[in-house]
């Protein structure tokens, strides 16, 4: 029987249906950007100092300005510029005495005040900062700076859960009942964290969202990717990760005008309520009910599509059924996974490909970053590097395939890391220039992973095989601060030299994989094992079905 790729050629490919489906899910990838890099703005950390009682009033006394205040009663920074004395110790010293002067107050306590005593900041600190974040909120510095790197790490813990989880749940009962599902429990668990009144309970809300978030925002790359025809799945693809980068640009914005952490985590945490509207607006997915032998419902969904992009359904297609492999209901296991050779092959290759991709893209802004202080504007020009990527993609992806440009965009990423390592520090702008190079690369690897991911898994696990796969990097979130500062303790240019060796290594196993250019989205177990072959028995047997007399349903 006629595959959905089939129909859709007569229905519409890329029609009304589908541009308004893709713009809703766009709308909900865009949401994505807030909760996997927005710690960057709600956990912002301004220079700080230790509050010590009784300093404001002597600086008022003497009308001291605020850098001769910090000259007189702050230490220095320590040794080789090390600013962890000046940021978390201070003086041991009564301020509020009236022996001390205004000219040089600890002049007349010790010759040298390099002699006095340093302890900890035991009243809190002075935060130079016109906004709010959690740093400050919750004083997560000096010795409590761990719970700010658990906020994150509980983030990337729930990416993981969540992906494997909730991707089983997608195969077993529906992409639609889980994208609607993760959508409520993700605002609510926004909001709540938003008004969280202590630490403990903003960790647990944090993570609740990371176990949904992430899984919602592949469900959604799943279901355009299956509702769309063989000739656009790759553009949607793209365009829906383009649609997260534009996501990346807006938070900026919003970050810049409301410098207050719970007021940014409200304003982007609320419009995923509106997404619930989604239930009325987006169908399941045809390729999911066929999987699971409900083909009276696919039917109706594609109808659905056809009269809203103004077709008629011809008579030869009123009836849909599964190939006849898939007698019985399919149900999605992790062992489907790995059970025959050549999908077990594919799930390896893209789990290290989801990881290259994490630690490379992570990796190079932490150890690069951005030339100077705003935080706004290097974040801002950060996420414009990642619209070439996707153009370069478009442009190569069906002139050669899959497999040569993203080979070449993890070899490309891999030796620019490694030139990195001889470019001297005095041409620092070949530096910024090869340094872009490798972000670029890396990011087009990103994207055609997501984009190859979806194309190798029969429809029954492909959901499972996506969240699966991707949770890797998440694994490799978690490990890539690790990578880039102990490692840079030991040199500063051997995590370059890391991401080199496994951006190369990567490149190199992703030829291992099949070409899937111009190839339908595999329906059973076997048409995934058999990828590289051509299928014409298939063909022409939908060549002959198709040249059946088409008469318009009524």
């Amino acid at each position: 029987m006629p595959t959905v790729d089939d129909i859709l050629e007569h229905i519409g490919e890329f029609g009304y249906f589908q541009k308004q489906t893709f713009f809703l899910l766009a709308l909900l990838a865009a949401s994505f950007a807030p909760i996997y890099v927005g710690i960057v703005f709600l956990a912002f950390i301004p220079d700080h100092r230790c509050l010590s009682p009784g300093v404001a009033e002597l600086s008022r006394r003497c009308g001291w300005s605020l850098d001769q205040e910090l000259n007189f009663t702050v230490p220095g920074p320590g040794p080789a510029g090390e600013a962890f004395p000046r940021q978390c110790r201070s003086y041991q010293v009564d301020w509020n005495q009236s022996a001390l002067g205004c000219v040089d107050p600890l002049a007349g306590l010790v010759s040298n005040r390099s002699h006095l005593p340093l302890g900890p900041c035991q009243h809190g600190w002075v935060y130079d900062t016109a906004g709010s974040s959690i740093v400050t909120e919750f004083n997560l510095v000096c010795a409590n700076s761990w719970m700010l790197d658990l906020i994150q790490s509980v983030v990337n813990v729930g990416f993981f859960i969540g992906s494997i989880g909730i991707g089983y749940l997608a195969d077993r009962f529906g992409r639609k009942l889980c994208l609607l599902v993760t959508i409520l429990i993700n605002a609510t668990s926004g909001v709540l964290m938003a008004i969280s009144p202590t630490y403990t309970w903003m960790v647990i809300f944090r993570l609740i969202q990371g176990l949904v978030s992430k899984a919602n925002f592949l469900i959604g790359y799943a279901l355009i990717t299956e509702l769309v025809g063989l000739s656009y799945r790759r553009a949607v693809g793209i365009f829906y990760q383009v649609a997260f980068t534009v996501g990346l640009l807006v938070l900026a914005g919003v970050a810049y005008v409301l410098p207050h952490w719970r007021w940014l985590q409200f304003t982007v945490t609320l419009p995923n309520f509106c997404f619930l509207l989604y239930y009325w607006c987006i169908p399941e997915s045809p390729r999911w009910l066929i999987s699971q032998n409900k083909n009276a419902k696919a039917m109706t969904v594609l109808k659905h599509i056809a009269k809203k992009n103004g077709k008629l359904l011809p008579a030869s297609f009123q009836s849909l059924r599964p190939d006849e492999e898939i007698g019985e209901k399919m149900t999605p296991s992790f062992l489907d996974l790995v059970r025959t050779p050549q999908i077990r092959k594919h799930t390896l290759i893209l789990m290290y490909n989801w990881f290259t991709g994490s630690v490379l893209y992570q990796g190079l802004i932490m150890h690069v970053g951005l030339a100077g202080s705003n935080i706004y504007l290097d974040f801002f020009y950060s996420a414009l590097v990642e619209f070439p990527a996707a153009f370069i993609i478009i442009l190569t992806i069906d002139r050669i395939g899959r497999r040569y440009p993203w080979a070449a965009s993890n070899v490309v990423a891999g030796a620019a890391c490694l030139a990195s390592v001889f470019i001297p520090d005095d041409l620092q702008w070949l530096r910024v220039a090869v340094a872009c190079l490798s972000r670029m690369g890396i990011t087009m690897a990103y994207e055609m992973v997501c984009l190859v991911n979806v194309e190798l898994y029969p429809t029954f696990i492909r959901n499972l095989g996506v969240l699966v796969c991707s949770s890797v990097c998440d694994i490799g979130g978690i490990l890539t601060p690790f990578l880039v500062y102990r490692l840079t303790n030991v040199w500063q240019e051997l995590p370059l030299v890391v991401f080199a060796v496994i951006g190369l290594i990567a490149g190199g196993l992703v030829l291992l994989l099949p070409e899937t250019k111009g190839k339908t989205l595999p329906e059973t177990i076997d048409e995934a094992e058999n990828m590289q072959r051509p299928r014409r028995n298939k063909e022409k047997m939908i060549y002959l079905q198709v040249k059946k007399q088409d008469i318009p349903l009524n």
